[in-house]
């Protein structure tokens, strides 16, 4: 492999010739080989990369980087978003807490990026554009980085999780009103309780992803805020009078995201605790999901073993060695990407409370869990959607059978003959294993017309 010669502030290093990073990140290359498939999410990249094209356009506005170079910037900046260097950024997640390596990567790229675009030798002639003193002007790794964060973060809960939950959610309230008519048992503490149609059922689903969805949107707002203009430590040493809030709304008009300047900058940098309430909400849909799921499973059960109330759909075999059996493949794929993202949460609880005086360092753990959370959420809920819940009818026949044969039907009874009496049916019914009906006649608490008028599934919903 052929090498040039690359300086910072600790000296020389050997970079390969064919890449466009600079000293410090090859430096950060070879101190952090951690983990496999552990590379910082291009989402960060690409959220880098839309900061320094606004930082760019700013500094040139406010007076203080010329045109020449501002345009370089930008130039570099749109070629990164395009996706046409992803293979520049190699460093890992797990590096120096503040993801100041990463932003010395996005601006050493940039800076010999321009190199070349100036017909310009990198690493011999003079640069044209400088990675600190021109890419990174008016902007520290402090307050950059938690700006990629909530950039990715707001980016990726907008256009990717939040139209699949509002697609499965969409399904879901189709389910609840096809079900309407579908009388179903009951069942509390796994136990038969009184009935309900399972379009009602549905219905509580339906509930459950909408109040998840809310609480996301609500954060938001929280994620529009950007810690961009605080620098070190929060007082904005080294930027521009108004940068803070021109660079927002240049960041704002390049996504055409509500974005706006972070009130406090000192809690911008020193906490993440927008990153912890949108993920609040996702693990409040997490919990949500694996309990609907649970659900589905469990009236999937059988099919002549279990509930078998729900036909779910027969997408793959289920098993290599027992011929015929299908699994309920899609609800165990969507818990199990729940699981992960409760365990994510507990990662981001913690990594969050440890923000030190001026500044949280433990982002790139924090924001990498996030974007997973957040990518695994969408996906799973489209794969759920299109391969099983789309597809899941009622077993009317086990419905009607599991319903008819529920000692809490009975429960009707309460206003008529009283709660007592109503019991000692259900018990009679249960140890002498007859209908109620039989248990409520023989006792002489009911006639069979009473009963029959009285013990009606669909007065009871």
């Amino acid at each position: 492999m052929n090498f040039r010669i690359e300086k910072d502030t600790l000296g020389e290093v050997q970079v390969p010739a064919d890449k466009l990073w600079g000293a410090q990140t090859e430096r950060s290359r070879n101190n952090f080989k951690i983990g496999p498939d552990a590379s910082m999410p291009f989402e960060i990249i690409s959220a880098y990369a839309t900061l320094k094209k606004a930082a760019a356009i700013t500094n040139n506005n406010l007076g203080v980087l010329d045109s020449e170079k501002a345009k370089l910037i930008v130039q570099v900046c749109d070629e990164i978003l395009h996706e046409k260097h992803n293979d520049q950024f190699p460093l890992v997640i797990w590096q120096t807490g503040s993801g100041t390596q990463t932003n010395m990567n996005v601006n050493e790229v940039i800076a010999n990026r321009a190199q070349q675009l100036s017909n310009r030798k990198i690493g011999q002639d003079e640069p044209i554009i400088k990675a600190n003193d021109d890419v990174n002007k008016s902007q520290s790794s402090n307050d950059t980085f938690p700006t990629a964060m909530h950039i990715a973060a707001y980016r990726k809960l907008v256009y990717h999780t939040i139209p699949a939950l509002e697609k499965l959610l969409a399904t879901f309230i189709t389910k609840s009103e096809e079900f309407e008519d579908v009388i179903k048992i009951g069942r509390t503490h796994l136990m038969d309780a009184t009935p309900l149609t399972l379009g009602q059922e549905f219905s509580g689903y339906s509930q459950l992803i909408q109040n998840g969805i809310v609480s996301l949107q609500k954060s938001l707002y929280s994620l529009s805020e950007l810690a961009l203009g605080g620098t070190a430590v929060g007082t904005g040493l080294n930027a521009p009078e108004n940068f803070d809030i021109e660079v927002a709304k240049n960041i704002a008009e390049i996504t055409q995201l509500p974005f706006i300047t972070a009130p406090n900058k000192f809690e911008a940098l020193s906490a993440h605790n927008a990153i912890v309430e949108s993920h609040s909400a996702l693990k409040q849909l997490a919990i949500s999901l694996f309990k609907i799921a649970n659900d589905i499973r469990l009236m999937g059960s059988g099919p002549r073993a279990g509930f078998g109330e729900l036909l779910l759909p027969e997408n793959e075999p289920g098993s290599s060695i027992m011929p015929g059996k299908v699994n309920p493949t899609q609800v165990e794929a969507l818990t199990m990407v729940c699981s992960q993202i409760i365990g994510n949460d507990t990662t981001i609880t913690f990594a969050a409370s440890q923000g030190q005086f001026e500044l949280n360092v433990y982002k790139p753990v924090i924001i990498a869990n996030f974007l997973q959370s957040a990518e695994l959420l969408g996906d799973a809920c489209n794969s759920f959607n299109e391969n099983c819940l789309k597809g899941i009818q009622p077993n009317e026949k086990r419905v009607i059978e599991l319903l008819s044969n529920s000692l809490m039907l009975v429960t009707a009874l309460n206003t008529k003959i009283g709660y007592y009496k109503s019991a000692e049916i259900a018990q009679k019914a249960h140890h002498e294993n007859t209908t109620l009906k039989q248990a409520a006649v023989s006792l002489g608490y009911v006639t069979e017309n009473e009963f029959d008028e009285w013990v009606n599934p669909k007065n009871m919903i």
